[in-house]
């Protein structure tokens, strides 16, 4: 299956970080850390989406360099794009974002539809 970024808008949403950044897991038995395609290791934050009719769901996104955010900030995911994925039957959209800004500072922040 080829793997094509589908841009995310978050611009009528608000996402709050529910779990500070941690580094993605390839193994969980070996403890073996995920990296990207340059090296460099990958996190996961996890975080509380809220759209404007009160509806939320938790989203795990992975991003490189480590984000400098903490459970209850309220963050804009810059970048933010989703990745179709299939193995052994199953499927799921994982997420990924360049980075992260602090809510009140996202005026001028780029969506996912942007790049």
């Amino acid at each position: 299956m080829r793997t094509i970024p589908i841009p995310v808008d978050v611009t009528k949403l608000q996402i709050t970080c529910v779990k500070a950044a941690k580094p993605r897991l390839v193994n969980k038995d070996t403890g073996e850390i995920k990296r990207d395609k340059d090296g460099n290791t990958m996190y996961e934050l996890t975080l509380l989406f809220e759209d404007e009719f009160n509806r939320m769901e938790l989203v795990k996104i992975s991003t490189t360099p480590e984000p400098q955010i903490t459970a209850g900030e309220e963050v804009v995911p810059v970048g933010l794009v989703g990745y179709v994925w299939e193995q052994g039957g199953r499927w799921g959209i994982s997420y990924r974002a360049q980075s992260f800004v602090p809510a009140g500072s996202a005026s001028l922040v780029r969506t996912g539809a942007d790049l």
